[in-house]
């Protein structure tokens, strides 16, 4: 009885290893080896997101990274799904406002950090021309902030007429950050949320993100409506924010950016 058990049992773990998937390979750039990379390009994965996000104030109730943990979170999906991706680490020093006083805006909270305008272009356009350089033959850009999109589109305006002999080739998938802003609104709208409620910034929007992607990172019992005072930095109610939402508003964004992607890569004769 004890050597049939023993046959069973080894049966059955072999037939859990035949069964067993392989592991998927990272995603993220600074997750992998430069031999990995390599070998990964060799196997067709030539695509790379670049990703900006934002250091910033989300009021009373949110780390200042929000927007980098969102970030993350969907561009590992939009990178998985199409297969031949991979995301390069999130550039989180974008344009937030000046540093001259009076400070106002972000800049008015402790914890933001701004580059202007110029430099943020700029470090795009280097970033692109290095990884172009390494190999990846479409770079991808993409925004989790307002104030990003229109660097974002300089810089991938930049890199295509500097790579129009070379080859290569640069997307600005504003419709991650713009359309979805408009969707998101239309959605919540649709559940019966008042604009005032959603707000525009660290509001339910912002918060449900959040919630869903890392928890943890949302100060639960600094939650209130407007942040709890006219000088929070908080537009919007996160009282009414939830996870469940958050997995809604994060899927918005991702089949957008996937949808824009896709249709780029077809008028460009590319996949």
């Amino acid at each position: 009885m004890r050597q049939m058990f023993t046959a069973l049992l080894c049966l059955g773990m072999a037939a859990g290893r035949a069964g067993a998937q392989p592991a998927a390979h990272p995603v993220f750039l600074d997750e992998l080896t430069s031999p990995e990379v390599r070998d990964l390009q060799r196997a067709g994965t030539t695509t790379i997101l670049i990703a900006t996000a934002g250091q910033e104030q989300k009021g009373p109730h949110m780390v200042t990274g929000e927007h980098k943990f969102v970030m993350q979170y969907n561009a590992e999906r939009i990178a998985r799904a199409l297969g031949n991706a991979i995301v390069a680490p999130v550039i989180t020093y974008v344009p937030e406002g000046s540093w001259d006083a009076p400070l106002k805006g972000h800049m008015a909270k402790a914890g933001s950090i701004t580059l202007p305008e110029d430099r943020f272009v700029e470090l795009l356009v280097h970033a692109g021309k290095s990884l172009r350089a390494g190999g990846f033959t479409t770079v991808i850009l993409i925004g989790d902030s307002g104030g990003n999109q229109s660097g974002m589109k300089a810089a991938a305006d930049a890199l295509n007429v500097a790579w129009k002999d070379i080859g290569g080739r640069a997307l600005f998938i504003g419709d991650y950050y713009t359309k979805s802003t408009a969707d998101i609104r239309t959605y919540l709208g649709g559940l019966g949320y008042s604009m005032e409620a959603i707000g525009s910034h660290a509001g339910m929007v912002d918060t449900s993100e959040l919630l869903f992607v890392n928890p943890a990172l949302v100060r639960r019992e600094r939650l209130a409506p407007s942040g709890g005072s006219p000088e929070s930095g908080v537009s919007g109610d996160p009282t009414k924010a939830s996870a469940e939402l958050g997995k809604q508003l994060v899927q918005i964004k991702i089949d957008n950016a996937l949808a824009q992607i896709r249709s780029s890569l077809s008028a460009r004769g590319g996949n």
